[in-house]
């Protein structure tokens, strides 16, 4: 009878190895598919703080968390099952809704550089956000939560490029880590983002001279951050989009723009061996980022031209009659 006992205990610690080991397993599996989604990721957070801007500071953390709650929503009901079953019945398709990502992301950052150099549009709001009332609030939230579909469908379908060799119960579990893990981490950054002014006026009405210094560097740092946040992400969007684009293209057939990338890499890596990773890795980045770029203008002044064709037609139709 112990020795039964014994056998069905060690059999349950076994059992419970293995049940350690395979989370620990996923959690690594997690992980590493979350660090190829980093450029999405930090698009992701670059992106959510305009939202917020010129709101009442009371409304700054709730209108965060009804954003972070769709995000969720968004990744676990409705990307993840789509992206689960497709994956099982047509991975053949993960490569071009991939693209179409990657098309999108170097659309809009390509679109921001336009902005930088003054050709691209701006929209002006007169009356502050503040100012505007609970539609506003609820009609920024939703434009927020759409704009982080198209962001959380490319971070759950790179991460799942990650994983594909897992079974289809274990690529569900490492997306859900994923899910909730990347959508805490942007969502709990751009609360303290959009709160460290509030934090710096707190800090700079202390009586300390020390606490008043540092109040008073948070506040004017503040622009400084949401700048080089915006920065990054413009940059995020081009080399992840490009990225996408040179892979897909490669897959689909078409080599010669791969193959020049890759002989650079070597080429550099050549010039500089004490660095050949890091040195092979940035040229990848650059002409990654320089290729969405590329495509990115090609989508925006493609997408120009409809409105103008229209307008020219309706143009000419007046003067018709």
């Amino acid at each position: 009878m112990a020795a039964g006992l014994a056998a069905l205990l060690d059999d349950i610690a076994a059992i419970a190895r293995m049940a350690a080991a395979s989370v620990d397993d996923v959690a690594a599996a997690a992980g590493r598919a979350s660090v190829k989604a980093a450029g999405v990721v930090i698009d992701d957070t670059a992106v959510t703080p305009r939202y917020v801007t010129g709101f009442d500071p009371k409304r700054e953390l709730p209108i965060i968390r009804k954003i972070a709650v769709g995000s969720l929503r968004n990744k676990l009901l409705f990307i993840l099952p789509a992206i689960l079953l497709l994956s099982e019945f047509l991975p053949w398709i993960i490569t071009p809704i991939l693209m179409l990502g990657g098309a999108y992301l170097s659309y809009e950052g390509a679109h921001k550089v336009l902005e930088w150099v003054g050709l691209g549009g701006h929209e002006k709001h007169d009356t502050p956000a503040a100012e505007m009332g609970p539609e506003h609030e609820a009609k920024m939230v939703s434009g927020a939560i759409r704009t982080d579909f198209i962001l959380s469908a490319e971070i759950m379908v790179i991460s799942l490029r990650e994983v594909t060799d897992e079974t289809f119960w274990a690529r569900a579990a490492i997306l859900v880590l994923v899910a909730i893990g990347i959508t805490v981490l942007v969502y709990g950054v751009v609360g303290l983002i959009v709160k460290m002014d509030d934090v710096g006026l707190h800090l700079a009405g202390k009586p300390s001279p020390t606490a008043q210094k540092v109040g008073r560097w948070m506040v004017k740092g503040m622009k400084h951050v949401l700048w080089v946040l915006s920065t990054v992400g413009v940059v995020a969007m081009l080399w992840v989009g490009g990225h996408i684009l040179l892979v897909g293209i490669d897959e689909l057939g078409f080599h010669p723009i791969y193959d020049f990338v890759h002989h650079a890499e070597e080429v550099v890596a050549g010039w500089l061996p004490a660095i050949a990773g890091a040195a092979s890795w940035l040229t990848n980045t650059l002409f990654s980022a320089l290729l969405g770029l590329v495509i990115g203008l090609l989508i925006v002044g493609v997408l120009n031209l409809v409105p103008r064709r229209k307008d020219e037609d309706e143009h000419a139709e007046a003067a018709a009659h």
